[in-house]
């Protein structure tokens, strides 16, 4: 059972767009993350070493959203909203507690577009809810020109060697699980891509590495990949260095 904690506001305004992933919004169902990678840049931030052990639900998140929206679409001001920023949208508890799904509905009536960025393959489940903010979503108004569809998936993927990764992502889907999430999302039409980030020192940053896995993406079907390295983020503690360096030295070998 997830704890629970209410939060004062639950969707985040970026102040300006985010080049990468194009969004204008972020939105986290869940405070923390259980999927708890040892590479995680939030281990440098309130969220502490081990994000598993605060993982909380928010529980007003689902009325905090429908007014926010509300509020922004009577403006005018849709824009795509990332899901998420500091926790996956698809960590276990959500098999049950549906938080994202239900924040989904949410985006669907007021028809923002969405960016969801994950690590499992619990995301297929939501295919019917993604696939119509995709046809009804409004895009910003600088961006339709360019950008054809309301809901972009991506999944990240730091190695495709099984064992490493149960390791380095302990509570993700496998990396052979990620790629055929692209490729279901790309059958099911929608903008779908990886994200190799972090690129990890002495594992996934050498040339031969890096074109295995965009080989790899590209034979699942992926539309774009999106490339970037490790952030040693926190000045400690709690510091992301204090997760990575007891990491095994036969791991980079």
């Amino acid at each position: 059972m997830a704890n629970k904690i209410e939060v004062k506001s639950v969707l985040n305004k970026q102040k300006k767009r985010d080049e990468w992933f194009l969004c204008d919004y972020s939105l986290n169902p869940y405070y923390g993350c259980a999927f708890n990678c040892l590479y995680c840049y939030i281990r440098g931030s309130k969220y502490g070493t081990n994000m598993a052990e605060r993982f909380a639900l928010k529980s007003n998140a689902c009325d905090l959203l429908e007014r926010q929206l509300k509020r922004r679409a009577k403006k005018g001001e849709h824009g795509i909203i990332a899901l998420a920023s500091s926790t996956d949208p698809y960590v276990p508890s959500e098999e049950g507690l549906a938080m994202t799904r239900e924040l989904l509905k949410i985006i669907l009536a007021y028809r923002f577009p969405v960016e969801i960025c994950t690590k499992s393959r619990l995301v297929l489940r939501d295919l019917d809810m993604l696939k119509k903010i995709d046809e009804n979503a409004i895009l910003p108004a600088d961006l339709r020109d360019n950008l054809k569809n309301g809901a972009i998936i991506t999944t990240s993927i730091s190695t495709l060697d099984e064992e490493l990764a149960r390791i380095l992502e302990p509570g993700a889907s496998s990396p052979q699980e990620r790629l055929d999430v692209i490729r279901e999302c790309k059958r099911a039409g929608l903008l779908s891509g990886v994200n190799f980030i972090p690129v990890l020192p002495y594992i996934s940053d050498t040339k031969e590495t890096l074109d295995t896995m965009i080989g790899a993406a590209k034979e699942y079907g992926a539309d774009f990949v999106l490339v970037g390295g490790l952030t040693l983020f926190g000045n400690g503690p709690p510091r992301l260095q204090n997760a990575l360096l007891p990491f095994p030295r036969s791991a980079f070998s």
